[in-house]
């Protein structure tokens, strides 16, 4: 039987929230089985871990299916923005995060956590960072403050479109 924990690096953040690495497709079931209402995806659809029918698969199981996809070797500042936006529309709802590996998923949630729910530093930081050596671009990524991105716009009351126009984007 599948658990949660049989997922690649899954990670239950908060109460609302888990994270992992890319599930394999018998692995829906349980994440729906354990309440997750909207699955949100980072990877890119390119990956060869990636799963071609993943939203028809989660939405099958009656969650909702986003997929923002951040490319692993450029992330920008503007991607974890978007990931915040909408992670904060989706504020008190029971919310699953994967990437291939839980490596973006990671840093992106520990943004969220710190600069829009304003979680301490331990509690934002996920474990997974202490076991992966985090490449350049992704360390730039994570030393980001919070007036650079702006994520103090954020509101966990807002919709992504209010967000988006605060920050400029029409």
């Amino acid at each position: 039987m599948n658990s949660l924990e049989s997922i690649r690096n899954y990670v239950r953040l908060t109460p609302e929230i888990g994270t992992a690495g890319q599930p394999r497709r018998d692995q829906f079931e349980p994440i729906a089985n354990a309440g997750f209402e909207t699955v949100i995806n980072l990877a890119l659809p390119t990956h060869p871990d990636s799963i071609d029918d993943e939203g028809r698969l989660v939405t099958e199981l009656s969650m909702n299916y986003l997929h923002l996809p951040v490319p692993f070797d450029t992330p920008k500042p503007d991607h974890l923005f978007q990931f915040c936006a909408l992670l904060a529309a989706l504020h008190g709802r029971q919310v699953f995060v994967h990437c291939i590996m839980n490596y973006r998923v990671s840093i992106f949630m520990y943004h969220y956590l710190r600069q829009v729910l304003e979680y301490s530093e331990p509690r934002a930081r996920s474990p997974i960072l202490d076991c992966w050596q985090i490449e350049p671009q992704w360390r730039e990524i994570l030393a980001l403050d919070a007036a650079s991105l702006n994520l103090s716009r954020i509101r966990t009351d807002d919709n992504p479109q209010a967000a988006y126009a605060r920050h400029g984007y029409r």
